[in-house]
């Protein structure tokens, strides 16, 4: 395998979009010298991405969790790919199996969505139901002593409520990362001084929207801002592929792109944010092991 010169710390890389091509995507992906995180988003997903990494000798680690998205019934489309959600809940004896593995290296994804939400139920009420399964989640982390990826959409001042309640009384002792972040700079400063990482992905090569061109400069600033030895980088794939491999499916080797952007906006070398992301990615996922 080549030397390690990328991580991507959030992929999807065993999901059905990868159904009849997934080994040769992943071996792909590490011939070209990245690291990569297979995240479950549901029971299923994850005990599949233990699976799939078991499959490799190296470079393949996995993320077990409930996305609030898999709390209730829905269907939506996700960067032109159809997604189907059923209802469930975080079973910690079920998740306690799978902690058990040694490819195990985090809690997620989970958190709150407040963006895509079942029209047949009570705003409220499914706000509550994702509160209390992302605490469940926030507790199970800390009992086997894993970070979190967080996944936060439209809903900041609820996770930072409770991350900051939660780690007053003492938990959240590993921290973790806001994935596929999306916000401002206030927003990514105020989980930085809480001790998170801030994780970007291929949203930061796409030109502004229309409607919201003022959020899109907010985002870049963010990735200006925040200390690059707290920035990590990742692609979502099969999901939000970068310029300039827009409209294909997306895929892990393509986090190049995204250290690319980082560094043309920060006025870096892409190798220094290749070489500082993967150290960034090292000391929050892996603690004791080495690259």
């Amino acid at each position: 395998m080549a030397p390690v010169t990328f991580f991507d710390t959030h992929c999807h890389a065993h999901f059905s979009a990868y159904k009849d091509d997934a080994d040769i995507v992943i071996q792909e992906t590490l011939d070209a010298g990245t690291w990569m995180i297979l995240v479950g988003t549901q029971s299923t997903t994850s005990a599949n991405a233990i699976t799939v990494a078991k499959r490799f000798p190296e470079g393949i680690l996995a993320a077990i969790g409930l996305h609030p998205n898999h709390l209730h019934v829905m269907h939506f489309d996700e960067d032109e790919l159809s997604v189907q959600t059923r209802s469930e809940r975080f079973d910690p004896d079920y998740y306690d199996a799978l902690a058990a593995d040694s490819h195990v290296i985090a809690v997620g994804e989970c958190g709150i969505d407040l963006y895509r939400l079942p029209e047949s139920l009570d705003r409220t009420e499914v706000l509550e139901t994702q509160k209390e399964q992302f605490q469940l989640q926030i507790a199970f982390a800390d009992k086997h002593n894993l970070p979190l990826i967080i996944h936060c959409r439209d809903a900041h001042d609820e996770v930072l409520a409770i991350l900051r309640e939660t780690i007053a009384a003492g938990g959240v002792k590993r921290r973790g990362v806001v994935h596929s972040f999306t916000g401002t700079w206030k927003e990514a400063e105020q989980y930085i001084a809480l001790g998170f990482f801030i994780g970007f992905n291929g949203i930061i090569t796409f030109p502004p929207r229309k409607a919201a061109p003022e959020a899109h400069e907010a985002l870049l600033e963010a990735v200006r801002n925040v200390p690059l030895d707290r920035l990590l980088i990742e692609t979502d794939a099969p999901y939000l592929t970068p310029i300039p491999k827009r409209g294909e499916r997306n895929h892990p080797a393509h986090v190049r792109y995204v250290a690319e952007r980082v560094a043309q906006l920060r006025g870096v070398t892409v190798e220094a944010v290749a070489e500082q992301t993967t150290q960034n990615a090292a000391r929050l996922f892996l603690s004791s092991r080495s690259l």
